[in-house]
């Protein structure tokens, strides 16, 4: 097909869905995305959202470390996302923003359970 776009690899076509599915207030860390997406490593997640090669629009801020944080130069945009969907939160003493991974962990459903 000449002049199309090529399609999304399937890893980052899963890493896209499973991203999408979380819910407003909620987080999966990288691990858990990987895990749900059958991908073997974290940082391939953390490369495939920084690339986002679906170009799908993704909440990126729902997915964390599994300390709950984020880098430091997402901090400020994440924290007013944070607020809006009510993600409970906890502050350090330097003000930077994890996320409460007791509260805020998204357990997703199992398909026909």
């Amino acid at each position: 097909m000449t002049g199309s776009a090529p399609a999304p690899h399937r890893l980052a076509q899963r890493v896209a869905e499973v991203v999408a599915a979380i819910p407003p207030g909620r987080v999966l860390s990288y691990k858990d995305v990987a895990e749900l997406a059958e991908c073997r490593s974290p940082r391939v997640i953390g490369t495939l959202m920084a690339r986002n090669p679906t170009g799908a629009q993704l909440p990126w801020w729902r997915v964390v470390t599994v300390q709950g944080t984020l880098a430091d130069h997402l901090q400020t945009e994440a924290r007013e996302r944070y607020r809006e969907e009510g993600t409970p939160l906890l502050e350090d003493d330097r003000h930077l923003v994890r996320v409460d991974m007791a509260r805020a962990l998204w357990t997703p459903e199992t398909p026909g359970a």
